[in-house]
């Protein structure tokens, strides 16, 4: 019966979802999404359900956000596409009787450039930044096996002369199984709206998304495997590629374009995910983000896009990260985190 409250969060939850039917593309504040760790990327993006003491995964789902994770400070950073630069950085305390606390900080920033008139004439530089400031507060229930938590996002967006600020906040659960190995969560992403718009009367929506996982850990082998289901307030994530509307064979003259069955829109929401946790200092990872592959994919040649793996290790009192993520031929992510508990940095000896 413990699991009776996270199902019914589940079914209210979800049964609200048609009325945020937008994906990527037809948002505003899309730097939300982006990876906030060297963890998060290597496991495919979306690592909801792997509870452990790992600060980095409160930005996934704020009820995993634990006491354990009580004066734990961590920075990640990764030098993105085309100059593109992006971090995260977060800060955690537990307090008695009163649950535990995280503020973070994440940001995007696209770079300097050029601006110009009509022919060309260099009239000077502007840029373009993006910034969230996220506080989280969680609990456990039901004798811990049920966390709860939230997340408060505050977000300011400047791109040139054109300025946003926004509110959204992000809900989870997670639940944990009496053999302590499985995990259950259940996450509702980025609920807000504009404040301001970048242009008068222009409310633009959030990119509003529903995710669920579930985690376990063989008890008799270093493997912790996980499935996360994202994008559960739609079911059809597919598109018609408008590159290939009128292309057709040249020996029968049908139509080339690609034939999308029932499976293949159900595994655009599938993220497979596994760890292999060699000892308490190292760790190996690997996933697979099956959307990623089907629409960053070339048709003649698809490698490895999709994948994406990465490794962590603790030298010290510091534990360091690293992932890359595979998006397409054209290039890979490469994504640095460093983590540390400033309670035993410096605390007496």
């Amino acid at each position: 019966m413990k699991l009776k409250p996270l199902l019914v969060a589940a079914f209210l939850m979800i049964s609200h979802g048609h009325m945020f039917a937008q994906i990527g593309g037809d948002n505003t504040y899309e730097f939300l999404n982006l990876s906030s760790s060297a963890r998060i990327a290597a496991m495919g993006g979306k690592l909801v359900p792997v509870a452990d003491n790992d600060l980095n995964l409160v930005f996934t789902n704020p009820a995993l956000l634990s006491d354990s994770m009580s004066k734990h400070l961590t920075f990640s950073g990764v030098n993105y596409f085309a100059g593109i630069k992006y971090g995260y950085a977060a800060y955690a305390q537990h307090y008695e009787r009163v649950g535990n606390f995280s503020a973070a900080m994440h940001y995007v920033d696209y770079g300097d450039f050029d601006e110009t008139d009509v022919t060309g004439q260099i009239l000077g530089q502007f840029t373009a930044r993006e910034y969230s400031l996220n506080l989280t507060y969680s609990r456990p229930l039901l004798d811990s096996s049920l966390s709860v938590g939230a997340t408060l996002k505050t977000i300011y967006s400047a791109l040139e002369e054109y300025k946003s600020f926004g509110l959204a906040a992000d809900i989870g659960a997670n639940y944990l199984f009496k053999n302590n190995v499985t995990n259950l969560s259940l996450v509702v992403k980025n609920v807000g709206r504009q404040i301001t718009y970048y242009r008068p009367d222009n409310n633009e929506p959030l990119p509003f998304e529903i995710q669920m996982g579930i985690s376990h850990r063989l008890p008799k082998a270093p493997f912790r495997f996980s499935l996360v289901l994202h994008h559960l307030e739609k079911f059809d994530l597919t598109y018609e590629d408008p590159a290939k509307k009128d292309e057709v064979d040249p020996i029968t003259g049908e139509p080339l374009d690609d034939k999308i069955t029932f499976g293949d829109k159900v595994l655009r929401h599938v993220i497979f995910g596994t760890e292999l946790l060699i000892s308490k200092s190292f760790h190996v990872r690997a996933s697979y983000n099956f959307q990623r592959r089907k629409e960053l994919g070339l048709d003649t040649k698809m490698s490895t896009v999709g994948l994406s793996w990465g490794f962590g290790f603790r030298i010290s009192r510091f534990h360091l990260s690293y992932g890359r993520a595979t998006y397409h031929l054209a290039g890979a992510s490469n994504h640095f985190s460093v983590t540390t508990n400033l309670g035993e940095l410096f605390g007496r000896k």
